[in-house]
């Protein structure tokens, strides 16, 4: 069998696996049996009157999209006989590294466990859980002393670890490359340079329409507005994901875009799924964590004090806490760098068949996850829905930008990407920078670790993410990011600290993504 025959195989294979165990699959199911009562079923021909059945009636529609869901965060094939932590991380430093980064942290929340004397979880008396019930609405107005606890760790210590990484088989020797000195990223990675980026994001070209530029006041709507509306409402009646990605790199219109990205992520809100969030929420009322105290604290550090989202607070509880309860979450890690954290019943450590995972979802929150949800409060009102595409967004996208990994758009690679077009480029601004000891990844780090969230205009950072659903690819953060540096070139050219440059940069909520992409990819002399 050629290699092409078998890589399809192996993925149509894992495709199947995957949605055997879906409700999908019970509902496709009963209705093939159902339609073995119609009269334009005939035993001779079942096979093809079940298809054009299903054809019919949508469901293979959903059928599609299910598979386009599950092709978007499916890894590429490896070879048959390669192990499990390939398909995690193909790279073995890489693999220790994020290794020893999550010892680190199990040590820092451990330690504070210990310090504070409080259990990593415990089950709430009956009057407590009646409490929580009543005020589940209302737990913005609460106000626990939180002064004790502090987050497990902030971007930049994750910054630091990325900055020491090393490749161990890549050596240099003395003659090292003049462009090895610069950056802070390390280690040999492929990423895009211009050309590669420009054929890459085609669709943002300076002769395609886009929202973000030409649904401006000055332009016409009838000129591209009006048109890419109807079209927008076309695939929303067509309920095609494929094509709902194709058509969301021009940008989605906002009255759209709530639909749009529920398309996308293959997320419908199906009475199990109601049923699920509220399971969720009753393991929150029944059961307290430690990781609870950390979500409160980070709400109240980053959203709590932001001008767009301080409204949602009480959607940041909800959402949140019963994210850390969802062991669906624990999914994701067969294609993530990282492995989910074990805690053991106490008494019983070292033990393996008294290991849990700790939380239940594998994931502890560090300062500034909320803000990965808080966008999203902007297009989902039901706390069930908003709490779905979160999931969704995370379990596609967010892991990468906290967990060491070579992936396209984990976050070493994004780090390198953003550097490698500075320098190349931009050198002079790079080159002064490093200068002044002002490296430009200190400044910009924040930014694509939060994707953005919280330094752009709302507006903008739905355009923004408008694209990474588009694209599937977070690359586009950092090429912004280079974006955001080279608009504001001429004034940090005149600084002569990293504190004057941090301010040059402090505000970025004014900035106009889509012209600043354009003008840096395709307006740029390569």
């Amino acid at each position: 069998m050629p290699p092409e025959e078998s890589d399809l195989s192996l993925i149509i294979a894992h495709v199947v696996q995957k949605l055997k165990g879906s409700s999908l699959y019970a509902q496709l199911e009963r209705q093939a049996w159902a339609s073995l009562q119609r009269p334009e079923i005939r035993l001779e021909s079942l096979k093809e009157d079940i298809k054009e059945f299903f054809k019919i009636s949508g469901w293979e529609k959903k059928l599609q999209n299910a598979v386009y869901s599950e092709l978007s965060v499916c890894p590429l094939p490896s070879h048959p006989a390669a192990p499990p932590e390939h398909l995690k991380e193909p790279l073995v430093y890489m693999r220790k590294a994020q290794g020893s980064w999550e010892k680190r942290i199990l040590k820092s929340l451990n330690s504070m466990c210990t310090e504070l004397s409080i259990p990593l979880a415990r089950k709430r008396p009956a009057l407590e859980q009646k409490e929580l019930l009543n005020k589940w609405n209302e737990m913005g107005t609460d106000e626990p002393d939180l002064s004790l606890f502090r987050p497990v760790y902030a971007p930049k210590d994750f910054l630091e670890v990325l900055i020491n990484l090393r490749n161990p088989n890549y050596e240099n020797g003395d003659s090292l490359g003049f462009r090895t000195h610069l950056g802070l990223i390390q280690v040999p990675l492929k990423v895009k340079d211009i050309p590669e980026l420009k054929e890459c994001f085609v669709e943002l070209g300076l002769t395609t329409g886009q929202l973000g530029i030409d649904d401006s006041t000055q332009v016409p709507p009838e000129l591209f507005e009006n048109e890419h509306v109807r079209i927008g409402q076309k695939v929303l009646v067509e309920q095609d994901s494929a094509a709902a990605q194709q058509y969301i790199r021009q940008g989605s219109p906002t009255a759209l875009r709530a639909e749009l990205w529920a398309l996308i992520l293959n997320v419908s809100s199906q009475p199990e799924d109601v049923l699920y969030y509220e399971q969720l929420k009753t393991n929150v009322i029944q059961h307290d964590l430690l990781v609870d105290s950390l979500i409160y604290k980070d709400v109240k550090l980053t959203a709590s004090n932001d001008d767009y989202y301080f409204v949602f607070e009480d959607y940041l509880y909800q959402v949140l806490l019963c994210f850390s309860r969802d062991t669906s979450v624990l999914g994701h890690f067969s294609y993530n760098s990282a492995s989910p954290p074990k805690s053991y019943i106490r008494g019983k450590l070292g033990l393996e068949e008294y290991a849990v995972f700790y939380p239940p979802n594998g994931v502890i929150p560090f300062h500034g996850f909320s803000m990965y949800v808080a966008p999203l409060c902007f297009l989902y009102h039901e706390p069930y829905k908003l709490y779905q595409i979160f999931r969704e967004m995370y379990v596609r996208f967010f892991f990468r930008l906290h967990s060491i990994s070579s992936h396209p758009s984990g976050i070493v690679s994004l780090c390198l990407l953003f550097e490698t077009l500075l320098q190349t480029y931009l050198p002079q601004l790079f080159y002064h920078l490093r200068e002044i000891g002002a490296q430009p990844l200190r400044i910009s780090f924040k930014w694509m670790v939060r994707a953005f969230s919280g330094y752009l205009a709302t507006d903008q950072l739905l355009l923004l993410w408008d694209r990474i659903l588009g694209y599937n690819s977070l690359e586009i953060l950092a090429v912004l990011a280079a974006a955001v540096f080279a608009f504001r070139a001429v004034n940090l050219m005149e600084v002569t600290s990293l504190a004057a440059a941090e301010a040059v940069l402090a505000d970025l909520s004014t900035l106009k993504v889509m012209p600043l992409l354009q003008i840096f990819l395709f307006a740029t002399v390569t």
